[in-house]
Order: structure tokens, then sequence, then C-alpha cells
């Protein structure tokens, strides 16, 4: 691993990382935001024709992955340590450049002028900290169950429901997703660039996709609590 090591020392490589990781997690999110889709989904009968809730048997489905081939919930977890994996190196990369950047730099501008920065680019470092602090409380509300008084292991519908029906969690989710809105903007924008997708004749093309994309999630993504709060799923 020699190789990567200094490959990875070098800004290049940091920005190379970033976008790799960032491609991952893109995909996540967007995989993550088409499977809440079912919370607008009708209850149907399960496996064994019980009626059930679509999230809980969507989340039934997720954890036998790839049976009766791998131990039942084995992917699911290969998939969190990717995931887990991608956080960290993104993470890390993106301190490891501002470190750089600030080196290069020591004495502070004392007028800074953002002429052609994006409110999104002045905002990445704290979107990236109000993201992974959302993370965190995520997890813990939605799928430990440590930061929700009414959940139970399981009835994922019911935790989804009972827990965006409080008016300041839903709010915290809104907020949330509209930080990670900015911030899929300018990194899936940044994300070409680092991948070598820097031709004038693509750049249009590239702010367009990184709008409409961040867009999507950010509209699917707090149409949930939206949803309860108003009553419309229950």
């Amino acid at each position: 691993m020699t190789w990567f090591g200094n490959f990875y020392r070098s800004s290049l490589g940091k920005k190379a990382v970033m976008a790799i990781t960032g491609l991952i997690l893109f995909g996540w999110i967007f995989l993550h935001m088409l499977g809440n889709l079912k919370l607008y989904m009708p209850a149907h009968a399960d496996a064994d024709g019980v009626m059930r809730p679509a999230m809980d048997i969507y989340a039934v489905g997720l954890r036998e992955l790839g049976a009766p081939f791998a131990p039942e919930a084995a992917l699911l977890w290969l998939t969190r340590i990717i995931l887990l994996a991608a956080v960290v190196l993104h993470i890390h990369a993106a301190y490891a450049l501002t470190r750089m950047a600030s080196a290069a730099r020591p004495v502070d501008y004392r007028n800074r002028e953002y002429v052609k920065a994006s409110y999104a680019s002045r905002t990445m470092r704290w979107g990236g900290v109000i993201i992974l602090l959302f993370i965190i409380y995520h997890l813990l509300h939605l799928t430990t169950g440590q930061a929700h008084p009414q959940f139970a292991h399981g009835e994922v519908h019911h935790n989804v429901v009972s827990g965006l029906q409080v008016w300041w969690v839903a709010a915290v989710y809104i907020i949330a997703n509209l930080a990670l809105g900015l911030h899929l903007y300018h990194g899936v924008w940044a994300m070409f660039g680092s991948l070598g997708v820097t031709n004038a004749r693509v750049e249009s093309w590239r702010r367009a996709f990184a709008t409409a994309f961040a867009v999507v999630i950010t509209l699917g993504n707090i149409s949930f609590p939206i949803a309860v709060l108003t009553g419309f799923v229950r």
C-alpha cells in the first residue's frame, strides 16, 4: 500500500479520494431516498401472507439480501462497513485538504472577496459538520432507537411516523436535509472536476446535473417529515 500512501499525501490524491468516496456516498444517498419512498406505498402481504407496511417489508428484504447464498444481514453489514470507510476517508481527506490550504496561506486575508465562490462552496465545511451530527442522530433515532422513545424493533413504518410526528424532530430532519442539498450540489459538481471532467463544453451539463441531483434528493427527503406532520402519512 506504499503507492497509495504516497499518492494520498498529495493534494491530488486527497481530491481523488474525496471524489471516489463522494461517488459511493452520493449513490447510497440516492438509493436510500428511493427506498424511503416506500413510506407512501400502501400495506401489502409479505412472504407469509401477513399484511404489513411496505417499509417493514422493504427492511426485511434488505436484511435478507443475498439469501440463501449469504447469511442474513451479511451483505447489509458489508454495505455499512463500506459506507463507514467511505465516510471516514471523505472526512479525513476534506480535513487534510483544509490543513494543506491553511499551511499554504498562513496569514489569512483581511478582506475576503467571494467573486466566484458560490454560497454552497463557502458553507461546505460547516455543512459537512451538520450532516455528520445529523447522521449520528439519525442512526440513534431510527436505526438503534436510543433517541426514539417509541422505538419498536422491526416496525420501521411505525418508528418513522411516530418519530417524525414530533415537530422539532421533523424540523431537525428538514434543516439537515437542506444542508445536505447544498453539500450535494457543490460536492457533485466538484467531484466531476476531481475525476478529470473539466472540459468547458460540459461545464453547463455538470452544473445542471449537480443542481438536479441535489434538488431531487432534497425534495424527496424533506417530503417525509412534511407528509407525517401534515397527516398525509399515518
